[in-house]
């Protein structure tokens, strides 16, 4: 897995902020294991329609750089509303219209150095150098209201994106994503980039013995997403005699390619929130080009988040869980069109 290291570190520490979270706001703050993605603002931000709250991370000493923690706004606002005390309806409603008032600042100022506090001790033990990591002015940033720049939510760049999902009973919560510029990433895990090109170079799995033509690629079927879910469906595809390419979504995908003619990539999703559909901007337009297409899978589909799924390339959608014949019986008829 690549930026593993970086990766158990963020659980790490995410877990222990949940649980010193769980003790200031007096209810549970459930913390899952994060997905790793990789992406830029481009992407990112790409028909964003909810307000974040940017956390701006300053790591000095041996490791100078800045990360963000980039909460949905009203996450953030609920979090803080808990923390006053503010009654169930009322957090409800600040939440739907994005009301933060001074008071929440100051309370969720009061969470973010909590989760601080936890990222530092789980930092400083692990890493070989010494390391201190210092909060800085949070960012807010609402589409259409207030203006996206260079460096509003976030500074343009690569980054490798840790997405954490949260709870709290009774209360709607979304996710964080911790976003780790590439050089920072580079500098906490000096393997990352190393292990990124082996997974990517050993997940590519042919099923069936082929024999190539000289001068033409293979084709194949490129599956990206969670471990456990391109398995099944490297299992259940296995003998459709195309050469399958097994990979996380943060794999390059023009290295995968560059040794097969891509027909389909079948993509799972654990959710399609619109930074989740963002996957398409890099992987569609690159497809497209040379005559593939892309199947979209997740358990979870609306009927706008369909829409926008169609909008953004996919040429067809699958409501996990399915049996193997519907997903072999689509690639049939996308192979044949």
């Amino acid at each position: 897995m690549a930026y593993a290291k970086l990766q158990a570190m963020l659980d790490a520490a995410m877990r222990q902020a949940g649980e010193e979270s769980s003790m200031l706001l007096g209810q549970d703050l459930t913390v899952e294991e994060s997905d790793i993605l990789n992406t830029d603002k481009k992407s990112y931000c790409c028909d964003m329609d909810y307000g974040v709250y940017s956390v701006v991370v300053e790591s000095r000493e041996a490791y100078q750089g800045k990360f963000y923690l980039l909460f949905e706004l009203g996450d953030a606002i609920t979090m803080s509303s808990i923390l006053l005390g503010i009654p169930d309806p009322r957090i409800r409603e600040k939440r739907r219209l994005n009301i933060q008032e001074p008071d929440d600042v100051d309370a969720f100022g009061e969470i973010a150095n909590q989760i601080i506090g936890s990222f530092n001790s789980v930092f400083q033990p692990k890493l070989p150098e010494k390391v201190h990591l210092k909060l800085l002015t949070p960012v807010r940033y609402i589409p259409e209201i207030d203006q996206l720049t260079d460096d509003i939510p976030f500074p343009e760049g690569n980054y490798v994106m840790y997405r954490v999902p949260l709870a709290i009973p009774g209360q709607e919560m979304n996710r964080l994503d911790i976003m780790v510029p590439r050089d920072l990433a580079k500098l906490f895990d000096p393997e990352g980039d190393a292990e990124e090109a082996a997974a990517a170079e050993a997940q590519a799995v042919v099923p069936v013995e082929e024999k190539a033509t000289p001068g033409v690629l293979p084709q194949s079927i490129l599956v990206l997403g969670d471990e456990t879910e391109r398995g099944e469906i490297i299992e259940n595809l296995g003998s459709c005699g195309l050469k399958m390419i097994d990979a996380p979504l943060s794999a390059d995908i023009p290295a995968l390619c560059a040794q097969s003619e891509v027909k389909i990539a079948v993509i799972t999703l654990k959710h399609t929130a619109d930074r989740d559909l963002a996957v398409c901007n890099r992987i569609v337009p690159f497809l497209k080009k040379r005559g593939g297409s892309v199947i979209l899978c997740s358990p979870e589909w609306t009927r706008t988040s369909l829409l926008k799924a169609l909008k953004a390339g996919a040429k067809e959608v699958l409501l996990r869980p399915f049996a193997a014949d519907e997903l072999k019986s689509k690639i049939g008829r996308m192979l044949n069109a």
